[in-house]
């Protein structure tokens, strides 16, 4: 353990001295190739035993932080691997308990370049400018939190307008072969310009900028074989739509999604984004694409040309798979999925999850079978996953059709678009797609993510205000129920931004831009013709407004503001350490029905403002969660603790009576717990109100990941489709105690729950029940010290 500590300490020194000449980034640095090659070479040689690589095995093995450490090559699905990334972004939400987090570690910079993108907390509502100057008003106390953090730090600093921190991320930090950890699931999205791009939790990412290695479960590599081109209506969007409607949104979990084919070269940098973007509702833990020559012509676009001459020497080597993977795919991929792009079909997903694929030309009977509500009361494009020039310049060459025409946006329909950085905006405005879309009814909104996350101010809409069942098309990436507007009743159905503009027109889900006609204002019947558009803006792109450039200063003298009274920050207190005892007497809280995502754990919307505050923010804790004891009501349990007030009430409140009583609770749930967003919340809420187990039939990836950062213990039933249904049945009356959390072993992954069900005192039943556990040995190191903070810190002083 003390070598351990040493090496962990000089780690840091070795990792603050690289990063100390260079400080916050405007844009990313050529990436070092040699050494990437180097440490490729040595893993290959030695545990490898030379045999042929998929791309994301190159990458990941090109970061191993210690390959002389390693005895055996790793195991995929078993193995742990120990990385270096080389780059961390965060987003505002989760990035101000990132920062709370890393205050604690005693590090001095980031080890590694870093940087914050100021875009959840812009809610939108009047547009674009009105609408960011509002979101100072509301929010600059956390602005001025963030932008404080990222002077003291050498952070480079996005301030709110600026854009995306996906779409920002690929046009200044994303280089090919490289490993970058966000705060956000969509970090994916880079997979489009060749980098492995993973999302995490916030403590994940202090991990990285702390110069701590980086744990990651080998993942398995799942190759999608791209064959042929897209037809003119087709678009990348429906590469995933289609992939997710094949997998569903567990059906990646443990894997990275590769792409390959001839079907690959046909794409663009920024259409392989998008597809990579929604790769995180598969479940995978990432997805990425060779490198293309359209990737270095957006390198180049982007004023990142010596990145692309570098990566171009590349392209045949460590920027893609070997020969031997490409020509036996079926023998070197653990799984392969065949996508034919020349009889892909344009096509929707949803409503409700992002997995329920229908094929355009179904969609009109399926409306019809399914009772969809046909009209369509909001079409929007934009946002991280469709907000390339590719992307709106064919859609606005649809609404200039619209508009030769004399036709706008149908009536009832509002129709929004959301630019994905200031660089697009501006290039939209110069080259006319912004007075396009305004000219068929559009309002432009800010350069934020807005609806996509649930910052869209619809309330005074009668169908929000009046719980309305309504359809709205978009071409954003996750529609789970009440997502976008707070409406549970909302249905969101996800497809292409051709699309989208189709529904806009007409005002129908039903419409197929590819069959149906159109009534012009003159009464004359007309079809659209297919989108056309270009992959890059033909005079470059605009830079727009100087105030939206990075802040890129260091100085570490600089103070953190964070007051007292504050309702939106808070400072951290460190969680309790394992008293090396076996839980008892804990008491289930919920057992939670069917779909749990992260939005159900820990809402967004008009939560976000309490991002910094664990405290404030706890009192939504698992307010999404239906309890299977109760014929799935959402939020309400009973209380399991005779005498203790509410006898029966909302899942927080409850919980919270057990924290000041000193009860331990545990939560039950079902299969892919924790699916969606990144955001440690959701395991740092239940943490802090004293949740020392979580027991599921399975878990998404980042989720398990964050609970075993905050030092929950995550379990998962042995015979899910049996024991699960134990805990269905009066969960109250069930007094649970461990056997084999003393004595964690990675080696051996068993725990037993002894469950008592009590009735008026007595016992009346006991069931034994066994899990298992997916905790490596430094994961189980993180859980005795309360949490990875906790270890990070006691390293630090050490």
């Amino acid at each position: 353990m003390i070598r351990h500590q040493q090496a962990l300490r000089n780690a840091a020194r070795r990792y603050a001295t690289a990063a100390a000449g260079s400080g916050p980034q405007a844009r990313a640095a050529v990436p070092n190739y040699g050494l990437f090659n180097q440490r490729l070479d040595k893993a290959r040689s030695t545990i490898l035993e030379n045999k042929p690589l998929t791309l994301a095995q190159k990458i990941l093995y090109a970061h191993l932080h210690d390959v002389d450490s390693m005895t055996s090559a790793p195991v995929p699905g078993e193995s742990y691997l120990k990385l270096s990334p080389d780059r961390v972004a965060m987003q505002d939400a989760s990035a101000q308990m990132a920062i709370l987090q890393f205050m604690l570690s005693g590090m001095k910079q980031t080890a590694v370049p870093t940087s914050i993108h100021c875009d959840h907390l812009v809610e939108a509502y009047e547009g674009a400018d009105l609408d960011v100057a509002r979101s100072w008003q509301t929010s600059r106390e956390i602005y001025e939190f963030l932008q404080a953090a990222s002077q003291k730090y050498g952070i480079a600093f996005w301030r709110p307008g600026s854009g995306i921190i996906h779409q920002l991320v690929l046009e200044n930090y994303a280089a090919p072969g490289t490993l970058m950890l966000g705060t956000d699931s969509h970090t994916p999205n880079a997979g489009g310009l060749g980098m492995l791009a993973i999302g995490v939790g916030g403590a994940d990412a202090v991990d990285a900028m702390a110069a701590i290695p980086w744990e990651l479960k080998a993942p398995r590599v799942l190759g999608v074989h791209l064959r042929g081109s897209l037809h003119p209506w087709g678009s990348p969007k429906d590469v995933i739509l289609a992939l997710a409607g094949k997998l569903s949104v567990r059906g990646g979990t443990g894997y990275i999604v590769e792409y390959f084919g001839d079907g690959v070269q046909s794409l663009s940098c920024t259409g392989m984004a998008t597809i990579c973007n929604m790769g995180a509702e598969v479940g995978a833990t990432t997805s990425v694409f060779p490198y293309t020559p359209s990737m270095a012509r957006y390198l180049s676009a982007t004023k990142r040309a010596a990145i692309a001459d570098a990566a171009n020497a590349q392209q045949a080597g460590y920027l893609s798979a070997d020969a031997q993977v490409a020509a036996n795919p079926a023998k070197y991929y653990d799984e392969v999925v065949e996508i034919d792009l020349d009889t892909l079909e344009p096509g929707y997903n949803g409503p409700f999850t992002p997995d329920l694929h229908t094929p355009r030309s179904k969609m009109a009977e399926t409306v019809k079978a399914e009772g969809w509500n046909d009209k369509v009361s909001a079409a929007l494009i934009g946002s991280c996953t469709n907000s390339s020039y590719q992307d709106l310049s064919r859609a606005a060459s649809l609404a200039r059709q619209a508009s030769a025409r004399g036709l706008k946006v149908a009536e009832g329909t509002e129709f929004l678009v959301s630019p994905g950085s200031e660089q697009i905006r501006a290039t939209m405005e110069r080259d006319g797609i912004q007075e396009a879309f305004e000219g068929i009814g559009a309002k432009v909104l800010a350069n934020a993510c807005g609806p996509c996350i649930g910052q869209w101010n619809r309330d005074e809409n009668p169908v929000v205000k009046n719980r309305e069942t309504n359809s709205i098309v978009s071409s954003f990436n996750r529609n789970f129920r009440a997502r976008n507007d707070g409406n549970p009743n909302t249905m969101n159905f996800l497809t292409s931004p051709e699309m989208v503009l189709g529904a806009a027109l007409s005002g129908r889900l039903s419409f197929n831009p590819l069959a149906d006609q159109l009534v012009d204002a003159q009464g004359q019947s007309f079809k659209l013709e297919p989108p056309t558009g270009d992959e890059l803006p033909a005079s470059g792109y605009a830079q727009g407004r100087d105030e939206y450039l990075p802040l890129l200063e260091h100085q570490p003298d600089t103070q953190i503001p964070i007051s007292a009274k504050s309702a939106r920050l808070q400072t951290l207190e460190a969680f309790a350490a394992w008293d090396g005892k076996e839980f008892a007497n804990t008491r289930v809280l919920v057992t939670v029905q069917g779909k749990c995502t992260t939005d159900h754990i820990s809402a967004a919307g008009k939560w976000l403002k309490y991002k910094g505050h664990l405290e404030n923010l706890a009192r939504n804790t698992l307010i999404g969660a239906a309890n299977a004891a109760l014929d799935g009501r959402v939020n309400e349990v009973r209380n399991a603790v005779a005498g203790l007030q509410p006898a029966q009430g909302t899942i927080p409140d409850v919980a919270m009576a057990y924290k000041r009583a000193g009860v331990p609770w545990l939560v039950v749930a079902d299969y892919n717990y924790g699916e969606g967003s990144a955001r440690e919340h959701a395991a740092m809420q239940p943490r802090f109100l004293g949740c020392n187990m979580v027991v599921t039939r399975s878990f998404a990836r980042i989720h398990e990941t964050n609970l075993k950062k905050q030092g929950v213990l995550p379990l998962v039933f042995a015979r899910p489709d049996e024991d699960y249904f134990i805990f269905a049945k009066d969960p109250h009356e069930l007094v649970v105690r461990t056997q084999g959390v003393v004595g964690l072993s990675a080696q051996s992954p068993a725990v037993r729950l002894i469950v008592d069900r009590v009735q008026d005192g007595q016992t009346v039943e006991t069931y034994e029940i066994d899990c298992t556990h997916t905790m490596s040995a430094d994961q189980i190191a993180w859980f005795k010290a309360g949490s990875a903070l906790n270890l990070i810190a006691a390293q630090q002083q050490a």
